[in-house]
């Protein structure tokens, strides 16, 4: 008997898979099978990406050591003075000098203001992402963040102005939102070099693939005279 039509085969069968033509995948017009159609963002979403937060391993160390030696300092002052032994001088006329001094003394104002400072920065600190020098990119990925360091963007813009014609030396600094080029012109018009720069310059930021380009400032000049 024939196999009815629409049977599907059986599981351990060997089926014959599609294959992509050589000359669909170099025209550009096969499929596209270089991702997985869930693998990027919404494109609504694209764009919205926070600063990297800093590990502020330093100021963390340095406070840990700070109250581990003042809770060390204490808790051996209290064994000792729990086993009989006088407590340390300097708990001892720490305690006199606070029980006696006034509230609007010199040193009293002096150190509760060096604690006010301190605490502050420590917010300040714990609020702030830090890490200023990294440029959040845009996310193309759901799992994957990637930073550009300014001093890296700035000079891939210096690079991008020193391929334009009639510019001799060029200079590039990148803030979180203004990037600002200087250009030397020994030669053709200032307008129309400026003109390419910021052609150039405009197509260099978007290629930079940061969430939040900067805005885009360019000076030409003459070099100055030599003597």
């Amino acid at each position: 008997m024939s196999e009815p039509q629409g049977t599907q085969p059986p599981e351990d069968s060997t089926q014959r898979r599609p294959v992509l033509d050589k000359r669909e995948t170099e025209d550009g017009n096969g499929p596209d099978r270089s991702e997985p159609s869930g693998a990027r963002e919404p494109q609504g979403e694209r764009g919205r990406v926070g600063r990297f937060w800093s590990a502020r391993r330093v100021p963390a160390g340095i406070v840990a050591l700070l109250l581990l030696g003042l809770t060390g300092l204490f808790l051996y002052d209290i064994v000792s003075v729990r086993a009989g032994r006088p407590g340390m001088a300097w708990r001892r006329e720490l305690a006199r000098q606070l029980a006696e001094r006034p509230l609007d003394d010199t040193w009293v104002l002096v150190g509760a203001g060096i604690a006010a400072v301190l605490g502050l920065w420590l917010l300040i600190l714990a609020v702030t992402p830090g890490l200023r020098d990294v440029l959040p990119m845009r996310r193309t990925h759901t799992d994957v963040r990637a930073g550009l360091h300014r001093d890296a963007a700035a000079t891939a813009l210096r690079d991008r102005a020193m391929e334009v014609a009639g510019v001799q030396s060029a200079g590039a600094r990148v803030r979180r939102r203004r990037a600002r080029v200087r250009a030397v012109s020994h030669f053709r018009e200032l307008d129309d070099v400026r003109t390419d720069l910021d052609a150039v310059l405009a197509d260099a930021v978007r290629g930079l693939g940061l969430s939040r380009p900067p805005s885009l400032s360019v000076r030409v000049r003459r070099p100055g005279r030599k003597g």
